[in-house]
């Protein structure tokens, strides 16, 4: 291998390791509803988006960032655990590509320049941004994953904030929407990480942290899952203003998700039923933001 090729395959390793560190899907998911956020913002309160651009590339870039310093902490701190669990050992906090002590010093610096961008929107907007970075570093990494079931309850309010952050870059995040898009993501989260902890059930018990199919079993953990989906049902109702038809379409996307999660007391194969359950929820927060997303664009 020459030393062009050589090259070329560093800079696809460290790519790779960076997309891996990163946990780039999370970090995208997570974007999502920022930007949503922000655009229904900019649609309840008359703006407009062109008016908004620079506001909106500042919120991007801050919120990107405080949840990319989150994640590498996150990283820093479970390297122990990740070198346990098969799908997190070619991580490169455990593989030695990345050294701890540089990760720790990208998620600090990161973290801290999320949050000073995120100021030169609105102090509201960086102070969101600080409770999801607080809460998911301090309350779930380093105190609740290795201790409680409830890590994962904990865990999902962070992610929660993240449609208050898009949102208070515009407006005051004292309106039914932000606070129903709120709702959405904590319920969400829940049986989307029920269905990740059955899935990765005996690698979760070789690390040995605490989710719930680890410590109760998969049968509570299928009734928990149907009880936090159902809790969905309501929600659309509060967001009438958004329109009917995307109502509608949010009651279907609830309905078909709680189907799915009661099929799963009828399923034998619970590594099926949680694969399902896991792919459908991605489905249905991608479908649901994307319709808030046109809503916001086209009403």
């Amino acid at each position: 291998m020459d030393s062009a090729d050589m090259s070329k395959q560093s800079i696809m390793t460290f790519l790779a390791d960076l997309k891996s560190i990163l946990k780039l899907i999370v970090l995208i998911l997570n974007v999502l509803p920022v930007l949503t956020g922000f655009l229904l913002a900019v649609h309840f309160t008359g703006g407009s988006l062109s008016a908004e651009f620079g506001n909106l590339m500042l919120t991007l870039i801050g919120s990107t960032l405080v949840m990319a310093g989150a994640l590498l902490l996150n990283n820093w701190y479970e390297v122990d655990l990740d070198s346990k669990m098969l799908r997190t050992q070619k991580r490169p906090t455990v593989t030695g590509n990345f050294s701890l002590k540089a990760v720790l010093q990208m998620g600090i610096i990161s973290s801290v320049l999320g949050i000073i961008i995120l100021l030169f929107t609105t102090k509201e907007a960086a102070i969101y941004a600080f409770i999801g970075w607080f809460i998911y570093v301090v309350l779930y990494t380093f105190w609740s994953k290795r201790r409680y079931t409830l890590n994962t309850v904990i865990g999902s309010f962070s992610g929660a904030v993240t449609p208050l952050i898009g949102w208070a870059a515009i407006d005051s995040t004292f309106h039914i929407v932000p606070v129903v898009l709120f709702m959405v993501l904590f319920l969400w989260q829940i049986p989307h990480t029920f269905a990740i902890a059955m899935r990765r059930y005996h690698e979760y018990k070789a690390a040995g942290v605490p989710m719930l199919p680890v410590v109760y079993g998969f049968d509570i953990t299928k009734r928990q899952t149907v009880i936090y989906t159902a809790c969905l049902l309501p929600l659309p109702f509060f967001l009438t203003e958004l329109g009917m038809p995307f109502v509608i379409l949010a009651t279907v996307l609830n309905i078909v998700w709680l189907g799915i999660g009661l099929s799963g007391f009828r399923m034998k194969d619970d590594m099926k039923w949680a694969n399902i359950m896991f792919k459908t929820s991605l489905y249905y927060l991608m479908v649901l933001f994307f319709a808030m997303i046109y809503v916001s664009l086209t009403a």
